[in-house]
């Protein structure tokens, strides 16, 4: 059965599995690996700019400070991290529009089991680079907000990127019975944390606000944005924030590698300010792009 792909570049992909290039169809893991029998891994969400790498110091620091919190036991150094990924985006010929899905397994185990001591084989080093365009609409997005709530410290640190999502895809799965892009999860305590994908922000008389990062996702975007934000004397605050500032905010707005920053323009059926994008959200997102096109580490070929 043939079924046409989002972008149609991406039917002859090259995509790097345990040392190895492999074509789209043939990457595989073994059904033993921990990714396949507990989701153990962990992963980054890389974008390419004009010839560079973004923030790739930093999402490098992350995916092996998630790795060294889960306790893997063979972590690959950041130079044969970065030989990988570069060897893949050569392959492909990917200098521009490419995200790259960067994940680290526990590997493979010797029989079922959760076991991480039947890890015997050492880590799987995946990337998967594809050509992808930012996700959203860059007129802007509608969101939910899903009562399935995003995980306490107390029960799995969102600090470690891991790649057991299940809550994120159920919040997802509302989402898309709700016929809207995404959908705002709570933490415990019923205030706003991020959404199954994104971190989130709001613009109220010119204070641009953010949820703490106790039970989100510290996201790398939300950090370049709020140093950007601080950089162009925009007051920016970290602190609980509940639906109802949601939905009186004058701007929101969600941001992430995969979609960058897109505007929010309705929330649980309310109308967010004029129900277009906001003179805040507009500056950040042209200050964001150009950092883009200026900030990376360059590619070696």
């Amino acid at each position: 059965m043939h079924i046409s792909l989002p972008d149609a570049r991406n039917d002859a992909l090259l995509v790097y599995v345990d040392g190895a290039l492999m074509a789209r169809e043939e990457a595989k893991v073994s059904v033993f690996d921990s990714v396949v029998q507990g989701g153990d891994a962990v992963w980054e969400g890389i974008r390419v700019y004009d010839g560079r790498v973004f923030a790739l110091d930093a999402h490098l620091d992350r995916l092996i400070d998630s790795a060294k919190a889960m306790a893997f036991s063979d972590i690959p150094g950041r130079e044969a991290i970065k030989a990988a990924l570069f060897a893949t985006l050569k392959a492909n010929g990917m200098r521009d529009e490419t995200h790259v899905r960067l994940t680290l397994t526990r590997g493979k185990k010797t029989t079922s089991g959760m076991d991480p001591r039947l890890n015997r084989f050492g880590s799987t080093l995946i990337v998967l680079a594809e050509w992808k365009r930012p996700v959203y609409a860059k007129t802007g997005i509608r969101l939910i907000t899903s009562s399935v709530r995003r995980n306490t410290p107390q029960c799995l640190d969102s600090k470690i990127h891991h790649n057991n999502l299940i809550n994120n895809i159920l919040a997802k799965i509302q989402a898309n019975l709700a016929d809207v892009d995404d959908a705002i999860m709570l933490d415990v305590h019923g205030f706003v944390s991020e959404t199954n994908a994104t971190n989130i922000f709001l613009v109220k008389r010119g204070v641009l606000l953010t949820p703490h990062a106790d039970s989100c996702l510290p996201g790398i975007t939300r950090a370049k944005i709020l140093a950007l934000a601080r950089a162009h004397h925009i007051e920016a605050v970290e602190r609980n924030i509940s639906t109802t500032e949601v939905y009186s905010a004058d701007e929101v707005f969600t941001t992430g590698t995969m979609g960058e920053l897109s505007p929010v323009l309705e929330v649980d059926g309310r109308t967010i300010g004029r129900g277009t994008p906001g003179p805040v959200t507009l500056r950040l997102r042209d200050i964001y792009w150009e950092c883009t096109r200026s900030e990376g580490t360059p590619l070696p070929f």
